[in-house]
């Protein structure tokens, strides 16, 4: 069975989890606990980054690569058009998302625990520890001892205007079109709705997060009816693709500790 180590609350891991649902493909998840790690990591892919992928006898790192492998090894519902026009465009889209939007949406979140006292203590005091380590791992600029204020050099207003542009771009593509490339759900799809998880968590039993954090988010993005076309896109394409229940085994303990970075 193919496994996938990740870490619950990475929007990049999610991203690879949407590919593995749409694909139909059985896996399992092994949770990696970023802040101690795993040796096990290293030793399969030579380098400290998760999601990893390892299906039978090959390892792939980086959630790009990992798609990439999935739609050569699994080309029934292709996620990557073989047309060279298209192609050009998810690829596009896809670093984009990856290198800017996910970044905005990670930021956000800052600002959601930052303004939104019932969300921060829905995420923080109720997470368990392991999530709690997660949480702070995947966003390098939290200061979790020293405040919950936005990023060094950035203020919240820029923050949310960034989101606020990135959201407005994608409701004029989606108002126009049922997918952001073409006719059918592609890369570019399933990595913009997984990134865009910070600023607006998905609701249902997708994520093992707790049930209050649900449907929160960033104030005035998350609740705000002008960017309703992003999110009922969204939801479609969660209860059209995404499927929840995958089980979760902790990754082996090494016994000698390492820090994870989240790709």
């Amino acid at each position: 069975m193919i496994e996938l180590y990740q870490f619950e609350m990475s929007s990049y891991a999610e991203k690879v989890r949407f590919i593995l649902d749409y694909k139909g493909l059985e896996y399992k998840k092994v949770e990696v606990i970023p802040a101690i790690g795993q040796v096990e990591i290293f030793k399969m892919s030579g380098q400290r980054q998760v999601p990893v992928l390892k299906d039978d006898g090959t390892v792939i790192a980086d959630s790009t690569a990992i798609a990439e492998y999935l739609d050569r090894k699994y080309s029934d519902k292709s996620i990557i058009p073989t047309d060279g026009k298209l192609r050009g465009q998810v690829m596009i889209m896809e670093q984009w998302a990856d290198e800017i939007f996910g970044i905005n949406s990670r930021k956000g979140l800052l600002t959601s625990m930052s303004q939104n006292p019932s969300f921060r203590s829905a995420l923080l005091p109720t997470a368990t520890p392991d999530l709690l380590k997660n949480l702070v791992s995947a966003i390098p600029s939290f200061d979790f001892l020293g405040g919950l204020g936005a990023p060094v050099g950035l203020s919240t207003d820029k923050i949310k205007d960034n989101i606020r542009q990135n959201l407005s771009w994608l409701c004029s593509i989606l108002s126009e079109q049922p997918y952001l490339v073409g006719d059918a759900p592609t890369l570019a799809d399933f990595t913009v709705a997984a990134l865009s998880m910070y600023i607006k968590f998905p609701t249902g039993t997708y994520l093992s997060i707790p049930e209050a954090v649900k449907g929160q988010g960033v104030p005035g993005i998350a609740d705000n009816e002008l960017y309703d076309t992003f999110w009922n896109w969204r939801d479609k394409l969660y209860s059209d693709f995404r499927k929840a229940g995958a089980p979760i085994i902790p990754s082996g303990d090494s016994g000698r500790p390492t820090s994870i970075n989240i790709d």
